[in-house]
């Protein structure tokens, strides 16, 4: 490097000396080959002249171009004013001096040139001699005490002083397409990498990133992360700027019933996007097509060119309505003038609800099927069970209304009504089968044939059997014999029983279960107001809590086995009521009365003996006076013992018969 600069320093001096650009070009090249090979002193040896024999070298010593303090300070004052002030961190402008294979030489008016790798001058391939390039000041001195530059720094802080200027006033920028990357696109502007996310590339959706790359595009700024170098930048909203202006002119030349030109832009479940130019309109999906379509798709295609009209716009928020199906007539309008009530249609079931389905006669009318126009069944079920979307049906118009544009339908009139001459089939006291359809709480729906149900009321289940819920007594799908019991042909109400089937048991369980009759029960069920007992022949009775008191004083258990006494029996009700504390409290009662009846009876004995002493007594001699004393003494003291007795054992009698109740 150092010969290089001394070699350019030769070929000025040498300059002076040559008269012809030919003799000064091959100079040159000569100097500079030799500089690549010579030291400094060989080229000083080659290029200087010789100095004369009698030169003075101590010249300097004896005082020759010595300079006084206000020369030397005139010539230094000259010397700095040829130079520029820089600071480490500034971008300047420097002149290309020279180029060679690996740096770029440039004068900045220092007190020595700077040098620039040329790898950062790969941008401008047609760089010269003598072009001015702006670079950036990195130090003035390194360790070598040569100036630092740098071009790309200096491009890269211009680049961000633009990029900023471009957000803060809103301009537009170029940048070049680099590469694609997962989500958009990276962007080169001035050095600078930005981000083009793939929403903000166009108003429309894009399917291919890759043609974008390579281009040079303008470009908004609109964000910059400046803690982390980052920006992000959009062409999407140069495009909408420009729509914007292009919307706002159609729509003020929008009319209601227009019809236009518009292009599939977008297919969405609710509808369609068409674009009219540079304005969107909404296609919902019903104004599509005058038949039910599950989704668009079905219909139309994207980038697919159709004539739309406008139903309807909004010049404040650019809102368009539009409409395919109202460029053609209403298929209302060209129905069979045939059909009317009592006229039999096919068609295509196109939507299944809750509350019935829908049929499709031809695209755009449809007539509904209720749910119980299904079937002759009053136990209705949901219509997925009589029909699915697709299927072919035949069905009977019922009521038919062509301004409104409504049709209702049947199809179980296609088949004839099982409830026609009913009585012929099930008159009152008839046997049947049938099979449980639905429970509730109040007793079991049951279906005889298709078409003819009939309630069996929860009472007419069992004569013997207590039912709480139908569910205890049969289950759905089961099959019943039944009895007709009722018939109502206008209202289609049909009564039915099971337990009419038997004969009535409760004529025999009332000679069986007589009040007071003691009977073997097994405790069933333990509730808080008592216990469920299972009687002989299956009847079930009740025994309220305080009569099923043992005699121990604890109460009866489930599954545990007693003697019951019948207390209350009712054959219309169906009720029996039964105790176990009453047999044993009973017992115990008829075991104190006899006891005072034999002691009444010894008392009586008693008194009986003595009055007849005493009546012998005053009849008897002095003699025999003291024998009768001694046997009344005698007498009367086993009656004083018995009363003694009695008097005791009346409390504890009370104390029993007291716990007994």
């Amino acid at each position: 490097m150092a010969k290089k600069q001394e070699a350019e320093k030769e070929l000025k001096a040498k300059e002076a000396e040559l008269g012809t650009e030919a003799n000064l070009a091959k100079e040159k090249e000569n100097i500079e080959s030799e500089a690549d090979s010579l030291s400094i002193e060989e080229i000083k040896s080659k290029t200087m002249v010789t100095p004369s024999g009698d030169f003075d070298w101590d010249a300097d010593d004896k005082g020759f171009g010595n300079y006084s303090k206000e020369e030397r300070a005139k010539l230094e004052e000259q010397y700095a004013g040829t130079f520029h002030s820089i600071s480490q961190g500034e971008i300047i402008s420097g002149v290309v001096v020279s180029i060679n294979n690996k740096d770029v030489v440039l004068n900045i008016g220092f007190k020595s040139d700077g040098m620039v790798s040329l790898a950062e001058f790969r941008d401008t391939p047609d760089l010269k001699v003598g072009d001015s390039v702006d670079v950036f000041v990195e130090s003035q001195e390194d360790a070598n005490g040569q100036l630092v530059l740098s071009r790309k720094r200096a491009k890269t802080q211009k680049s961000w002083e633009t990029i900023n200027a471009a957000l803060d006033n809103d301009t537009i920028i170029n940048g070049y397409v680099k590469s694609r990357t997962k989500g958009g696109l990276i962007v080169d502007i001035m050095g600078v990498e930005a981000f083009l996310p793939g929403s903000q590339i166009d108003i429309k959706p894009i399917r291919d990133y890759d043609i974008y790359v390579g281009k040079t595009m303008e470009f908004k700024v609109v964000k910059i992360n400046h803690e982390f170098k980052n920006v992000v930048v959009s062409h999407k909203v140069l495009i909408e700027d420009d729509l914007e202006n292009q919307k706002t002119e159609i729509v003020s030349k929008l009319e209601k019933g227009q019809v236009l030109e518009g292009t599939v832009k977008n297919i969405t479940d609710f509808g369609v996007f068409i674009d009219l130019g540079g304005v969107d309109g909404l296609l919902h999906i019903t104004d599509i097509s005058w038949g039910r379509i599950e989704h668009p798709r079905e219909v139309l295609a994207l980038d697919q060119k159709i004539n739309v009209v406008v139903l309807d716009f909004d010049d404040e928020k650019k809102r368009i309505a539009l409409g395919l199906k109202q460029l053609t007539p209403h298929p209302w309008e060209s129905l069979d003038q045939n059909i009317q009530v009592g006229s039999h249609v096919k068609g295509r079931i196109v939507t299944v609800a809750d509350y019935g389905a829908f049929l499709e006669i031809t695209p755009g009318v449809e007539g509904l099927i209720h749910v119980s126009e299904m079937s002759w069944s009053q136990n209705l079920r949901s219509p997925q069970d009589f029909l699915k979307v697709g299927d072919e049906v035949e069905a009977e118009v019922l009521t038919l209304d062509r301004d409104d544009r409504k049709m209702s339908l049947g199809i179980k009139q296609l088949t004839p009504d099982p409830w026609k001459n009913i009585a012929d089939r099930y008159p009152i006291g008839s046997k049947h089968k049938a099979v449980v359809k639905n429970m509730t709480n109040f007793g079991v729906f049951v279906e005889i044939e298709e078409g003819v149900d009939g309630l069996i009321h929860i009472s007419d289940l069992s004569w013997s059997k207590k039912v709480n819920h139908p569910n205890e007594f049969t289950k759905v799908g089961e099959e019943l014999d039944v009895v007709v019991l009722e018939l109502d042909e206008d209202s289609r109400k049909l009564s039915l029983g099971h337990k009419q089937l038997e004969e009535n048991p409760w004529d025999t369980f009332e000679t069986i279960f007589t009040l007071d009759s003691i009977h073997e029960g097994t405790v069933l069920k333990v509730t808080d107001k008592g216990a469920i007992v299972a009687l002989p022949y299956g009847v079930e009775g009740f025994a309220p809590s305080k009569h099923t008191i043992k005699e121990d004083g604890k109460a009866l258990k489930v599954d545990e086995v007693a003697d019951f006494k019948i207390i209350e029996f009712n054959k219309d009700s169906k009720r029996i009521v039964v105790s176990h504390s009453r047999i044993w409290e009973e017992a115990k009662a008829e075991a104190r009365n006899a006891e005072a009846t034999q002691k009444k009876n010894e008392q009586k004995a008693t008194f009986t003996a003595v009055k007849k002493v005493k009546d012998s007594v005053e009849k008897s001699t002095l003699g025999d006076l003291g024998v009768l004393a001694q046997l009344k003494e005698q007498m009367e003291g086993a009656e004083n013992k018995a009363k003694k007795a009695a008097a005791a054992k009346k409390p504890e009698a009370e104390e029993e018969e007291e716990a007994g109740e």
